[in-house]
């Protein structure tokens, strides 16, 4: 890889990190636990599971100009693979196998508040 390609994904990988912090953080705000963060399956990685109540949420961020933008930056695709990755992340935990699960989208854009979609995607 080019040096710039590498320095342009150092930035991108270094802001999505800071991106999920804040998402962990304005979770944890409105009364979420923070159960894992950058979970990586063999399947699929998701960016943050969290729990409030009888909820288990799986969240993908994104960091993106303006919120829009940022809504519209995950495909089916990308749903599936983060479902499949729930499903084997909870395989483990019967502890959490009878909780509703949820999946969820947070939108970062600067200078905004974070954008929490509840139950954005359903398998």
């Amino acid at each position: 890889m080019a040096p710039n390609r590498d320095k342009a994904k150092q930035i991108a990988e270094a802001r999505g990190r800071r991106a999920e912090n804040v998402a962990a953080l304005y979770l944890r705000l409105k009364g979420y636990r923070i159960l894992a963060r950058r979970a990586k399956l063999f399947c699929g990685e998701i960016d943050l599971i969290a729990r409030r109540s009888d909820t288990l949420a799986f969240i993908e961020v994104k960091y993106r100009r303006d919120h829009g933008a940022g809504l519209a930056a995950v495909g089916t695709r990308n749903w599936r693979r983060i479902s499949a990755a729930a499903e084997v992340w909870v395989a483990g935990r019967s502890d959490l196998s009878n909780l509703n699960w949820r999946y969820d989208l947070i939108s970062i854009a600067p200078g905004k508040l974070p954008q929490h979609e509840r139950d954005f995607w359903r398998p």
